[in-house]
């Protein structure tokens, strides 16, 4: 049967069923349903937005539902978690067609919630805002605890420190390319594989891709352990890293070696170096730690900051600061205003 769209069913009755699906957020002393939420407040609060928009950040004929719902949480936990904070609250805005069935909508807080319960237990959705507008669109604010700690910055690495990662690298990267030679359409002609086909042939590159899993525990737990600095890897490691580079004034070296070590087999897939550098969209957590450290469980070394670097501006196309093996590292990436997508408008 097909369902009722949200155009049929109005603002009201659309909230209604999105928010029963909603766990509530364990420090949320009032929840959606006011003019704001109330929060419990521990120690400093950290806040990060984020936005999605069909069409260059996903497709309905891809996404699920539940699989929006799950990334959406967790590519705004794990900038929470990369400032060394505990994530407390989600709110969630979204702007959609007429014509989007309301169980979809319901999906998407199914999913939400569940992101919640398993990569931040406690953390829940607060409130949001439900619009109108020609594709679907959805805007996350996050927010976090960092108790009695003090944030953990892009700018605190120093030479000497170790280079370490968290979490999955490359392959979230790789199932969206294989998504794009593989299960899309150009001029018009079918790829090979349907989406089924391609899930069962490389089922954890894809989910990597639809819903990632980012190591949010790790970020207060690096904290703990000393990190100087550190960041959540959404846009590529090169161009994350230069990023970290840019901000503390240093070079980090970065070996092959230890990458393909680590992260050239991940879940029964291989993935090569250069997805591992330049895909993107893993969320894991890059940081670094003075070398006398003990690295939290979870965390692998990658390489070491080496040298003082100039500090650059943001909006050079080339910064300094990342060394593969000794060679220099273009800092290539998720750029929205220079990369076009197959499909994109």
């Amino acid at each position: 049967m097909q369902s009722v769209t949200v155009g049929e069913l109005g603002e009201a009755g659309v909230l209604e069923r999105v928010l029963r699906n909603l766990a509530p957020a364990t420090s949320a002393l009032v929840g959606p349903g006011d003019d704001c939420a109330v929060m419990r407040r521990g120690g400093e609060t950290v806040v990060t937005t984020d936005t999605m928009i069909e069409g260059p950040d996903f497709r309905l004929a891809w996404h699920s539902g539940f699989e929006l719902g799950w990334k959406l949480a967790a590519t705004n936990l794990s900038d929470v978690a990369a400032m060394g904070a505990v994530p407390t609250g989600l709110t969630v805005a979204f702007a959609v067609p007429r014509d989007i069935p309301v169980s979809y909508l319901e999906e998407v807080a199914r999913g939400l919630t569940a992101a919640c319960a398993e990569l931040a237990p406690g953390c829940g959705v607060v409130g949001g805002d439900l619009g109108r507008a020609p594709v679907l669109m959805a805007a996350v604010t996050a927010l976090g605890d960092l108790g009695s700690r003090e944030p953990v910055l892009r700018s605190g690495a120093r030479v000497g420190d170790v280079v370490a990662y968290a979490g999955q690298l490359g392959l979230a990267g790789q199932g969206l390319a294989q998504l794009f030679s593989e299960a899309t359409e150009a001029d018009g002609t079918a790829h090979s594989r349907t989406l089924g086909e391609l899930r069962s042939a490389h089922p954890a590159a894809i989910t990597a891709q639809f819903a990632p899993e980012p190591p949010i525990a790790l970020g207060p737990l690096a904290a703990a352990a000393g990190a100087s600095a550190m960041m959540d890897v959404s846009d590529g490691l090169a161009l994350d890293a230069s990023r970290l580079a840019t901000a503390s004034g240093v070079v980090l070296s970065l070996e092959r070696d230890r990458l393909e070590a680590w992260f050239g087999e991940q879940a029964g897939e291989p993935v090569n170096v250069s997805a591992m550098l330049f895909g993107g969209e893993d969320h894991g957590l890059l940081a670094t730690f003075p070398a006398d450290c003990v690295l939290p469980d979870g965390f692998v070394q990658i390489g070491t900051v080496i040298g003082q670097a100039p500090v650059l501006k943001p909006t050079d196309d080339a910064p300094e600061g990342v060394l593969l093996d000794g060679d220099p590292v273009s800092p290539g990436g998720w750029d929205p205003y220079r990369v076009v997508l197959p499909g994109a408008h």
